[in-house]
């Protein structure tokens, strides 16, 4: 009745094909697939409700989460109220014994505090406050009691999954000869999901996502083509820039289609189960090339992404008639194909994307590579295509006939949009009969 209930609320978030294909990407009937989740110590204490709420809401669509919680400012007030002072060194607390008994006796109280709200969603939740994280002494001279982790013991977890307990992590790590060291939350995080492999990380922040130079959430980074270029242009910096240098480093990692999201916990429904999101989707990608005309690709492939993409038979011609359009494309699982007639704007006359590349984020930095080349574009979609919600959040208008719908973006006069849609309405179907049911297709 629960995950009923949980169902018919994403629903109301995301249209029913999207939220089904979100789902069988991160669930399986019979066998739930594991989630890494990180929890920053400040949702704890300001925002457990939200938490615990969304923690709750992951095993109720059938996710098996795995949680591993921070609590830097309750270990820096605690501290402070015993008198303790803290050191810092690189960014690291110094862990003397006096700062590791107060962080042990703080990690099991905050433990406790997260799984008695997520029980009080009718979540079981078990508190797993150490065993799991073996190892040894970082830097004892520098850092003290401040652990590096060795190994991770997965059997109390397994255990715990096993018994229907969503199992929530402190990160302490314990020595082969049993001496408790304090590791950065991140770190056991990082280490958990090396040891667990999941398909999917969640961190769940304050800030929810990674952020530009002014403050906006990155809403989707493909790493091959869009890290080095928001560190290099400084849209990306600090802390920002560190924390994705890191993210790319764990999804290396992980198996090819893992994804990362970071957001916050009253989105994160919307940030997993809708095209749109509501934090930042981090993936490996792939990198996207750009070629002045369609002699420099396979045209063999490129027609089977085609036709694989809309589930309809390419025209025979349409390779001599737009052999000289401009396309950009990752290797063929995404392609954008621009018309060579940019009167009165570019037209893009095909936008295809796989099922496999769009879980990958490519369909998201194509279109913004897309866009950056032509800022001013107008395109067509079959009136009945699915997708048609996803390209009217990227446009600035759109006019409606029988057959299509015309977008537009970056036209501004009344002739320019009346102009664009005669010379979209002009052009012939490239696709004949269907070969299948249309499911997920991007395309024009």
């Amino acid at each position: 009745m629960m995950r009923d209930i949980i169902l018919n609320l994403l629903h109301n978030l995301g249209g029913k094909r999207e939220v089904e294909r979100y789902l069988r990407e991160y669930t399986q009937p019979g066998s739930a697939r594991t989630t890494v989740v990180k929890v920053g110590g400040a949702l704890i204490e300001n925002d457990l409700e939200d938490l615990a709420s969304s923690l709750a809401f992951l095993r109720h669509v059938g996710m098996a989460p795995v949680v591993v919680h921070g609590a830097g400012p309750q270990l820096s007030r605690d501290l402070e109220a015993s008198g303790i002072q803290s050191r810092w060194v690189d960014g690291l607390r110094v862990t003397t014994p006096e700062v590791l008994q107060t962080a042990h006796r703080m990690f099991l109280r905050e433990g406790a505090r997260l799984a008695e709200a997520i029980d009080a969603h009718g979540v079981r939740a078990r508190m797993i406050p150490s065993g799991v994280f073996e190892a040894v002494p970082d830097d004892p001279e520098r850092l003290g009691l401040v652990g590096r982790i060795t190994r991770v013991d997965l059997a109390p977890i397994r255990a715990a999954l096993e018994a229907g307990y969503l199992p929530v992590l402190s990160p302490l790590g314990v020595t082969a000869d049993g001496q408790m060291l304090n590791v950065n939350a991140d770190t056991a995080a990082r280490a958990l999901s090396e040891a667990l492999r999941p398909a999917k990380v969640v961190f769940l922040t304050e800030t929810g996502g990674i952020l530009d130079g002014d403050g906006r959430v990155i809403s989707a980074i493909n790493l091959e083509e869009d890290q080095q270029q928001l560190i290099e242009s400084g849209q990306v910096t600090g802390g920002m820039a560190r924390k994705l240098v890191e993210i790319g480093e764990l999804l290396g990692a992980l198996p090819a289609h893992a994804s990362i999201s970071i957001t916050k916990p009253a989105h994160l429904a919307r940030e997993l189960f809708t095209h749109k999101g509501s934090g930042t989707l981090v993936r490996r990608g792939a990198a996207i090339r750009v070629h002045d005309s369609l002699h420099e690709l396979d045209l063999d492939q490129l027609k089977g992404l085609l036709e694989s993409s809309f589930g309809r038979v390419l025209r025979e011609d349409y390779f001599s008639t737009a052999m000289d359009s401009e396309a950009l494309i990752a290797p063929y699982t995404a392609v954008a194909i621009v018309a060579n007639d940019e009167q009165p704007a570019a037209y893009l006359d095909k936008f295809a994307v796989t099922a496999e590349a769009q879980g990958a984020g490519i369909g998201a930095s194509l279109w913004n590579k897309l866009v950056e080349r032509h800022p001013r574009l107008f395109w067509r979609s079959r009136a009945d295509n699915a997708i048609n919600g996803w390209y009217m959040q990227r446009a600035d208008g759109m006019e409606r006939t029988d057959k299509w719908l015309i977008f537009w973006r970056g036209l501004e006069t009344s002739e320019e949009i009346e102009r664009a849609i005669e010379r979209a309405l002009a052009y012939e179907p490239s696709f004949g009969p269907a070969l299948q049911p249309e499911e997920a297709a991007i395309g024009v």
